[in-house]
């Protein structure tokens, strides 16, 4: 890749990003800043922002479920079992 094909995906990651400012608790800044010292995350917002796509994701998928049983129903126990083995739960 070309110097100039650098620069301008990196000028596009960056636009891609919003900042925002939060307030959490003690508790979570110190999860954020011992993954970082672990090296299981590259900085705190990028630990953070994990957090926030990893709930969106989860949010997705409580609706996907949710619209799947009011058009089918609940699971049957022999369903559920079968995912719970799948998933490994």
């Amino acid at each position: 890749m070309g110097e100039s094909a650098y620069v301008l995906l990196q000028y596009y990651a960056l636009r891609m990003r919003t900042r925002v400012t939060v307030t959490v608790d003690q508790a979570a800044v110190r999860s954020a800043e011992e993954a970082v010292a672990a090296g299981r995350a590259a900085s705190v917002s990028a630990w953070v922002a994990s957090a926030m796509n990893e709930r969106a994701r989860r949010e997705t998928l409580a609706d996907v479920l949710a619209d799947i049983r009011a058009e089918l129903g609940p699971a049957t126990d022999e369903e559920t079992a079968w995912a719970r083995s799948v998933l490994g739960l």
